[in-house]
């Protein structure tokens, strides 16, 4: 039996106005249109294939004239990194997010 450690790698990351290309300050011109921004992570140490990653909103501003919609989701997983996608709908406005995560893998 041949048996493979698991690697555990975890950290935090944040995006916010002042982050190039932020586009979720401002609503839409179609209020219903979605808006998403990217932040790229990439693994201290690569996996040997692409892990499971998973994400935690530690953290967000937004503004207090609209209802707060926050979608976020890891895309693009890869042996040494990934994208995660923060995304809004609708008239919300955000100024920045905080998110943790967690992978987990060969």
């Amino acid at each position: 039996m041949n048996l493979t450690p698991w690697n555990i790698l975890s950290a935090h990351v944040a995006a916010d106005v002042t982050s190039d290309d932020w586009n979720l300050a401002e609503p839409p011109d179609e209020p219903d249109s979605p808006r998403s921004y990217w932040i790229d992570v990439a693994f201290a140490t690569a996996f040997s294939a692409p892990p499971v990653v998973h994400l935690g909103l530690t953290g967000f501003d937004s503004d207090q004239r609209d209802s707060t919609r926050i979608s976020i989701r890891p895309v693009e997983i890869t042996a040494s990194g990934f994208r995660v996608e923060v995304s809004t709908w609708s008239v919300t406005r955000l100024y920045g997010v905080e998110v943790s995560w967690l992978a987990i893998g060969p």
